[in-house]
């Protein structure tokens, strides 16, 4: 093993030999030594593993990235630890990226898979219940209505995700106790399976009505786009990353996978200066995106209030999404570990169910297939800044209904911060989700 400053260390360690490792049909099954490797350990040899096949993969090496597969999953295992189970479900996303290249044997291995919406129901239902991120995100937008529709007699509302009413029911209760009595409300939910835009269209606000929008993790799924003449080709394509940069060998003190990824990915990538993700201020265009915000605006909402998750899951190559997605869902992966027993069915309904569908989503699909495209918050504040709308700076109250929502939540890692007037939800200070409020500048 090798210290910060270079100098080498005797060990035993099997870590000192990854780095010279170089995968082929001759290893096809990892040495012997590697299932008894400590947790860190063969967390860090996981990731060496991943980044390696994910080149591969996008270097269209299909017989290496086979021989990777079958050593990732000889370590990962989707009821071990933190690392082990996210393995898993980036191993799948992988392999389900090799098989969309056989259109053919894809749709015949797909054929009788079926989606069930009450599935999708309970999963998000689950992901309520054992995170406080939907929480905190329903009393931080509530109390943004409650404080933009002071005085406000007839109050609608647009739910752009009609699926927890948990929201509206402990608004109903904030605007019933309001000093000058309670308004006439009415709530229009749009169901996120129909053509938003064209219901917004027959969506007609009366007379007399102000009106705000409430918007929960939906927006990013408009940036799909058919149209990937836009994408760039990056030297992260073919960047060797099998050299993991290994001789900095994180010391065996992580206590999350977070801090594992943070240790050792942090010198392995970085973006190309033209990637499309590179700069903050380079937005992806989408032509969806673009109509239904103009529609938005069209409404003349008195306030909208956007949730959406904090992190850039919508770069033009595949390692991009990759290592991003690693950071995100390790925090996600690492809250369950924290709070939830590894053997819960409940936590690998939420990981399988939601995560997983989601990280394959973003490995596996391209063009308008790939849905969840999610974003950092300060594209977002240009985007709609773009789009007619400015933003409302959300209050102090709010903020201290959130803290305390989560100090009865029972888990320190959880903390929220202000940024540029928005709120960002976090996991051991990496951001996770963010809700900003906006009204429609004319």
């Amino acid at each position: 093993m090798f210290q910060d400053d270079g100098s080498s260390v005797t060990s035993s360690s099997p870590l000192q030999f990854f780095s010279m490792m170089s995968l082929s049909p001759s290893l096809g099954t990892p040495y012997p030594w590697l299932r008894e490797l400590k947790s860190e350990e063969r967390g860090l040899y996981l990731i060496h593993l991943l980044l390696t096949c994910a080149n591969h993969v996008a270097a269209g090496s299909l017989e290496n990235a086979n021989i990777a597969l079958e050593q990732i999953s000889q370590l990962a295992c989707p009821d071990g630890d933190t690392m082990q189970r996210i393995a898993a479900y980036f191993t799948e996303a992988l392999a389900d990226r090799i098989l969309k290249s056989w259109p053919g044997l894809y749709k015949a291995l797909n054929s009788t898979k079926i989606s069930l919406v009450s599935d999708e129901i309970l999963v998000r239902k689950l992901f309520f219940e054992l995170f406080p991120f939907l929480k905190m995100a329903y009393v931080i937008t509530n109390q943004a209505i409650v404080e933009a529709m002071e005085g406000e007699k007839m109050i609608h509302i647009i739910d752009l995700n009609s699926a927890e009413p948990a929201q509206w029911i402990a608004l109903l209760q904030a605007l019933s106790a309001r000093p000058e009595g309670p308004p006439h409300l009415r709530i229009t939910g749009i169901h996120q399976q129909k053509e938003r835009i064209l219901i917004l269209k027959n969506c007609a606000v009366k007379t007399g009505e102000a009106l705000a929008i409430s918007s929960v993790l939906q927006l990013h799924s408009l940036l799909a786009s058919d149209d990937e003449l836009l994408r760039k080709k990056s030297p992260l394509a073919s960047k060797n990353t099998n050299g993991v940069h290994l001789q900095r060998v994180l010391q065996m003190n992580q206590s999350t996978l977070g801090e594992l990824l943070e240790k050792d990915l942090a010198n392995v990538y970085s973006p190309s200066p033209d990637s499309a993700s590179s700069s903050p201020l380079s937005i992806a265009a989408s032509a969806k995106m673009d109509s239904f915000l103009n529609a938005l605006w069209g409404l003349s909402p008195k306030l909208m209030v956007v949730t959406e998750q904090d992190s850039n899951h919508n770069g033009s190559t595949l390692m991009e999404r990759l290592l991003e997605a690693l950071y995100f869902y390790a925090a996600l992966f690492d809250c369950l570990e924290s709070t939830v027993s590894r053997m819960s069915l409940e936590r690998l309904k939420v990981e399988k169910m939601l995560f997983g569908e989601e990280i394959k989503n973003i490995i596996a699909c391209e063009g308008a297939d790939r849905k969840e495209r999610h974003e950092k918050l300060d594209k977002w504040i240009q985007r709609l800044d773009l789009a007619g709308f400015g933003n409302v700076p959300l209050s102090y109250f709010g903020m201290l209904q959130a803290k305390r929502l989560l100090q009865g939540y029972g888990c320190g890692g959880y903390t929220i911060k202000e940024e540029n007037g928005c709120v960002v939800i976090c996991w051991q200070d990496r951001p996770l989700f963010s809700v900003s409020a906006w009204r429609c500048r004319k």
